[in-house]
């Protein structure tokens, strides 16, 4: 695992959006992650878009997850957000970004959507590169604490500290769907890359848990540990609670693919 402790969250942006710079000119398939922390890093590359030529065209998209029972349309739908954040203002194909179908909220259909959506994956050829965010419980996806760590695209119900966490999005936490049709750990870790960002002083007790802690459902994050290529990039604030900090310094300027 690549820890790389950046200064603050613009300079975590830019050390992803390099790294996603890459996969994107070679036309690799992109795992794209919704939530505040990718912000700033879909800004940097819509930039580099515009004013650098950086090109989406030869790229497919597939998003982590979606909230059950709201209509694509709906404004805080993934592929809604998604698309307001990042794929609406550079040059990839609508239909080459897919997300989990959770509109038919029947059990049935929802099993049978994961089914769908993990094979649609298979049929691209896997994804190159898998944007994640960390929860404050430690949540990748929407895999809650007690997730298996082979599961796979499926529903889960939403744990009340999420629900808490995204009710800024809603306006109250009473509006906030509480099922969603998430990628599984397993679906994730057959990502050929794993990049997690975080940022702020919420999520260094989960940061420190993923990197140091025991691999565990109860820390879903930490299934990154038993990946051949994971990246954590976290700014200061993230990072106060890593006990190695020094080395992942001293690792990262030594390492000459930084430089």
């Amino acid at each position: 695992m690549e820890i790389i402790i950046a200064q603050d969250g613009a300079a975590v942006a830019q050390f992803a959006a390099n790294i996603f710079e890459k996969y994107i000119r070679g036309g690799k398939t992109l795992g794209l992650a919704t939530g505040s922390t990718p912000v700033a890093m879909y800004q940097e590359l819509i930039r580099r878009h515009n004013e650098e030529g950086l090109s989406f065209s030869d790229c497919t998209a597939f998003l982590l997850d979606e909230y059950v029972g709201l209509a694509k349309e709906h404004e805080q739908s993934y592929y809604a957000t998604i698309r307001r954040e990042l794929t609406s203002h550079v040059d990839i194909d609508d239909a080459k970004v897919f997300s989990p179908d959770g509109t038919n909220p029947d059990p049935t259909a929802i099993a049978a959507a994961g089914q769908a959506y993990d094979a649609a994956i298979r049929d691209a050829g896997g994804i190159d590169i898998q944007l994640l965010g960390i929860g404050t419980d430690g949540h990748i996806g929407f895999n809650e604490p007690g997730s298996s760590l082979s599961s796979r695209t499926r529903m889960k119900i939403l744990h009340p500290q999420t629900i808490a966490d995204n009710s800024r999005f809603f306006g109250s936490a009473e509006d906030v769907p509480v099922r969603v049709l998430t990628q599984g750990l397993g679906t994730i870790g057959e990502a050929g890359h794993l990049l997690l960002l975080a940022t702020g002083e919420n999520k260094a007790d989960a940061i420190a848990a993923t990197v140091e802690g025991a691999v565990s459902a109860h820390c879903p994050a930490s299934i990154l540990q038993l990946h051949q290529h994971a990246t954590v990039i976290c700014d200061e604030a993230a990072a106060a609670k890593l006990k190695h900090k020094e080395y992942y310094r001293f690792a990262f300027e030594n390492n000459p693919a930084w430089r």
